[in-house]
């Protein structure tokens, strides 16, 4: 039986028994990984367009050193941006490049692939459940509120 993919078989140093490591993770187990863990290790990609407020965990990105404006307003800004987005006026990608207060601007937004546990656990339910190409309402984190869009 194949190991899902991430795993690994490695043999205790201690015992002579095998074990089983997550490469992804780091996480090591005595039992073989089962189908739910390879569910676990599925993957989306997802690109976002952040805007910090200053109540986010680090109010400055390289838009601005000292980010100032509220939560509402924010949320009020996102909502402008879609608006945009949904006349067609702009793409996702070119307000995520130009706006967005994250570093992954410079790749219209682009996060690049991501499993289960290495995003904020608002972030990961809503990316998780987006379809491929279909965009979240805003999504609050400790980063701030996003807008977050399937690619993959």
């Amino acid at each position: 039986m194949d190991l899902p993919a991430g795993w690994e078989v490695h043999k205790s140093k201690s015992s002579g028994r095998d074990y089983y490591l997550n490469v992804h993770t780091k996480e090591s187990q005595w039992e073989r990984p089962t189908a739910e863990a390879k569910r676990s290790m599925a993957q989306v990609q997802c690109s976002h367009l952040l805007v910090k407020h200053r109540d986010s965990r680090r109010p400055a990105s390289w838009r601005e050193d000292n980010i100032t404006r509220s939560k509402e307003e924010a949320i009020e800004i996102l909502n402008g941006y879609n608006q945009q987005i949904k006349t067609g006026e702009k793409t996702f990608e070119e307000l995520a490049s130009e706006f967005s207060d994250c570093s992954s601007a410079k790749r219209g937004g682009d996060l690049g692939p991501f499993g289960r546990g290495q995003m904020q656990k608002p972030f990961e339910e809503a990316s998780f459940n987006l379809k491929v190409g279909e965009m979240s309402g805003i999504v609050e984190t400790d980063s701030g509120v996003h807008i977050i869009k399937r690619t993959k």
